[in-house]
């Protein structure tokens, strides 16, 4: 406490009772890809003079555009081809930045992933990776493998999700789920549902061929960038479906509503096309299944869940060592709910008011003496979530008139 010696008035500056948590960012991608070594000859050239120099196996760079990334990692070329394809389609369809870490070999895919456990901006994870046709030890089991560990690294995160790609070329054209190779082999079930699997692959045109050439490409850094544009136009709450795939000129398999009608229940979320306009047109997570969580059937609120809780642990980071008493827990209610508030306001909670849509409770209920002795402050949290409307259902009858 200041000491006074002359009489007079004083002013004095005090910390506010109000921290305000800011909502973290949901839209930073991490991509992992193959590229082979590229001469310096073959990377672009610099404006002063001479070439760009490739970025090393395993040296995770941020990207913040495709000319960025062309400096890094080269322009389109037989060597990083389909990681080229997939971060050229992020930023053409509303990302702004992301991640990108190169391997020589599938065997380091796994590595590579584990490298973004450091980088805490990440929100989105995809291994956009060559077909078996293209690079033999791609195999479907070894993309599922794959597939377990990016869907494993999010969950142990926590504040990301994974894009998963099918391969491009069903066997036999056997467009039924299957838990092999015999047919579209879905991923496994994740409870929390951290993953999200889509089919099939797009085509693009391909900037190495004759014009009008297409190549089928993997969809998940097109999609990565669809759920920045949704995020940035919409908020994290808005499902990424029903959304066109800027770049997309066709399919490797076209999708019907009777085949949708067989995959979507199982979590196969399916690009279709509608007039020849490509869309997004599913939002599930792989809790979309029998052994799944139903509370997590929707990418959106997984997304939605891992915003607000990382928000919240990034913006109560001062509560601790606080004392813990009534006015702590009076802060701790007054910050989080002025930030619920937000996300109510945003559209992303249901209820016609925030008291409707989620509640805090920081008080001597939960948080008595046993508690406090264990250094502990518990603050429960409730929230409504907006769900998307998958089944659009119109009930038409016939009516005779007003007068019936």
């Amino acid at each position: 406490m200041a000491e006074y010696l002359a009489p007079g008035v004083f002013v004095e500056e005090v910390p506010s009772a109000i921290k305000p948590i800011a909502g973290v960012g949901t839209s930073t991608a991490g991509f992992v890809g193959i590229s082979a070594n590229i001469a310096d000859t073959a990377m672009p050239a610099k404006p002063a003079g001479g070439n760009y120099s490739q970025v090393a196996a395993l040296d995770p760079q941020p990207i913040n555009s495709w000319e960025e990334f062309k400096q890094k990692f080269g322009d389109f070329q037989t060597a990083n081809q389909y990681l080229a394809h997939a971060v050229y389609g992020f930023f053409n369809n509303g990302g702004t930045r992301c991640w990108v870490n190169r391997v020589t070999s599938i065997d380091d895919v796994d590595n590579a992933v584990d490298q973004f456990q450091a980088i805490d901006e990440i929100a989105i994870v995809a291994a956009p990776l060559p077909p078996e046709a293209v690079d033999a030890s791609v195999t479907q089991s070894a993309l599922n493998a794959i597939h377990a560990h990016l869907v494993a690294h999010c969950q142990l995160m926590e504040d990301r999700v994974a894009i998963l790609d099918s391969v491009r070329d069903v066997d036999s054209d056997n467009l039924v789920i299957s838990t092999d190779d015999s047919g579209i082999w879905r991923p496994a079930a994740n409870p929390k549902g951290y993953g999200a699997f889509y089919f099939p692959w797009i085509q693009v045109a391909d900037p190495l061929q004759a014009a009008g050439t297409r190549i089928a490409v993997p969809p998940s850094g097109h999609l990565a960038g669809i759920y920045s544009r949704s995020d940035a136009q919409r908020g994290v709450h808005k499902a990424p479906a029903n959304e066109v795939v800027m770049g997309a000129l066709g399919l490797r398999y076209p999708v019907s509503k009777i085949l949708q009608q067989s995959l979507n229940p199982r979590g196969v979320n399916c690009i279709r096309s509608f007039d020849g306009t490509i869309k997004v047109w599913g939002a599930r997570t792989l809790a979309s299944d029998a052994a799944g969580d139903p509370e997590w059937t929707y990418i959106n609120v997984r997304r939605l869940f891992n915003f607000m809780r990382e928000s919240i642990d990034q913006g109560t980071q001062w509560v601790v060592f606080e004392p813990n008493d009534m006015a702590l827990w009076a802060k701790i209610n007054r910050n989080i709910t002025a930030f619920l508030t937000n996300v109510w306001r945003a559209g992303a909670l249901f209820g016609s008011t925030p008291q409707e849509a989620f509640y805090v409770k920081c008080d001597a209920d939960t948080n008595p003496p046993d508690v406090r002795d264990l250094g502990q402050v518990v603050t429960e949290i409730g929230v409504a979530v907006v769900k998307p409307a998958e089944f659009v259902i119109f009930r038409i009858s016939q009516w005779a008139g007003p007068g019936q």
